[in-house]
């Protein structure tokens, strides 16, 4: 007898079948004006095929998205999950880029670094890549912002692959073996926090997030999760024993070595790694572990580079895009039209960044001080044993996934690939899953085939919309807020 609200197989294949053609869709758009690196950037509707390009991708990810909603309770089984995804998956194999020029970046950061250049000093264009004339314009001149473990890489695929189109196929089996390892560690902690490994599998690999970005985009973000889960899942399952808080602090330092944005999950890990009772000498002790290898992994694959920490710097250069899928930066837009108006120039966004940064840091400190108490609440509770194991794994991976979703909520700049942060930690994890699911079903139609966002053509519109609903949510939350204090 299935659970209540969950389909059977007979009545969930219509989904299977109606992704799946959505998926072709996708493909197909692809073909027909994806990334491709010999057409330069100009606009869904001007290339020749762009309007069938277009019509076949909106309605591919229709598909996409309506039939992952459909099943957001859970597929009929965690086979079936996998099954399904993996057949949404084939067709996005096979097709050019997806949605952004990025792996076209990430081919040349590796190719310079092939050549004896430093990616961390030098842009693609000056570094005399032969693949420059795919790379977006914006991204030419700027550093590499990537960790020198994924620059290492890049390298090898650059190498190895003799040419741009075998650096690219490279690069899409990177991030596919990220999205395997993801798929892997998914049941191990969905049963660690007590959460149906049904629904975390179905919601965090078929979301036409994970197989348009992840996959077709091939963006290193798969090979980031998929450290990141890896490392969560020991933790969870060995926490406290030194050996394993080694292995597990040198897969998180990989991640942060592939994208610094897996640093906001290390001071979570740290509760992950404690044994036995929360105490302030153990959190030392076995956070002392993880952090130790952590570092020494950073350390080790900076020194083998030869890049030391210049990547650092080139984070600096990634808010030089400003779009009002980013909270932060719509307010600032909103502030400036105002201003504007009242004869000032504009330059808040810069302003509301900083603030929203602030905010984070903030918001950081209360989410891990939120979870330690909750934690430390453990200790005096007498409990089931089993509920204990249940509750202290569920407590650390969701306040992690809520820092992700800090993260990407308050970040100078959005992409919708970024919504898979949090998605994939949160499918394992959280208990109630619509506001992080309908954030990820939105975000799937805000970028076209060829690269081209939405928020390109709906500056003004989408920053007062981004704006009105930040201010209706502010005010949701504190009704809830002071309801709870009554």
């Amino acid at each position: 007898m299935s659970e209540p609200g969950v389909l059977t197989e007979g009545r969930a294949r219509p989904a299977r079948y109606l992704g799946l053609a959505g998926a072709v869709l996708l493909g197909v758009a692809g073909w027909l004006g994806g990334v491709l690196a010999q057409v330069p950037p100009t606009g869904p509707w001007s290339a020749p095929r762009g309007p069938a390009a277009t019509i076949c991708w909106l309605a591919g990810t229709a598909l996409m998205v309506g039939a992952w909603w459909a099943l957001r309770a859970g597929a009929p089984s965690t086979r079936w999950a996998y099954v399904t995804a993996g057949l949404w998956l084939l067709p996005l194999l096979v097709t050019p880029p997806l949605a952004s020029r990025d792996v076209y970046s990430y081919a040349c950061q590796g190719w310079s670094y092939a050549a004896g250049q430093d990616p961390y000093r030098v842009g693609v264009a000056a570094a005399g890549c032969p693949w420059v004339d795919a790379v977006a314009p914006i991204w030419r001149d700027t550093p590499a912002p990537y960790g020198p473990f994924f620059v290492l890489l890049a390298a090898l695929a650059a190498v190895l692959g003799g040419g741009l189109t075998g650096t690219l196929v490279l690069l899409r089996l990177y991030a596919l073996a990220g999205v395997l390892l993801a798929a892997l560690c998914l049941p191990g902690l969905a049963r660690a926090a007590g959460v149906p490994t049904r629904r975390a599998a179905w919601l965090a690999l078929a979301s036409p997030l994970v197989g348009v970005h992840l996959v077709a985009g091939a963006h290193n973000d798969a090979v980031m999760l998929g450290l990141l889960l890896f490392g969560l899942l020991v933790l969870v399952r060995l926490p406290g024993k030194p050996r394993a808080l080694v292995v597990a602090g040198m897969l998180l330092g990989l991640a942060v070595a592939v994208k610094a944005t897996a640093v906001v999950v290390l001071p979570f890990a740290a509760l992950a790694a404690v044994r036995g009772r929360y105490t302030w000498p153990a959190l030392l002790r076995d956070g002392g572990w993880l952090g130790g290898a952590v570092l020494v992994t950073l350390a080790v694959t900076s020194v083998l580079s030869g890049l030391g920490l210049g990547w650092v710097g080139g984070l600096a250069r990634s808010g030089d895009s400003e779009q009002w899928t980013s909270p932060p930066t719509a307010v600032g837009f909103v502030v400036d039209y105002v201003g504007e108006l009242a004869g000032h120039r504009p330059g808040a966004v810069p302003v509301t960044r900083a603030v929203a940064l602030l905010a984070l840091a903030g918001l950081l400190v209360v989410l891990w001080w939120r979870a330690w108490t909750a934690l430390r609440r453990l200790n005096d509770v007498r409990q089931r044993v089993h509920r204990l194991a249940v509750a202290r794994p569920r407590v650390t991976l969701l306040s992690a996934g809520l820092a992700l979703a800090a993260t990407v909520a308050l970040a100078p700049v959005f992409h919708p690939w970024y919504a898979t942060w949090p998605l994939l930690v949160l499918a394992g994890s959280a208990t109630r899953t619509t506001w992080f699911v309908v954030p990820a079903a939105v975000a799937s139609f805000l970028t076209l085939p060829d690269g081209t966002t939405v928020a390109r053509y709906s500056k003004a519109p989408g920053a007062l919309a981004m704006t009105v609903l930040l201010v209706v949510l502010a005010g949701w939350a504190s009704r809830g807020w002071r309801a709870r204090r009554r």
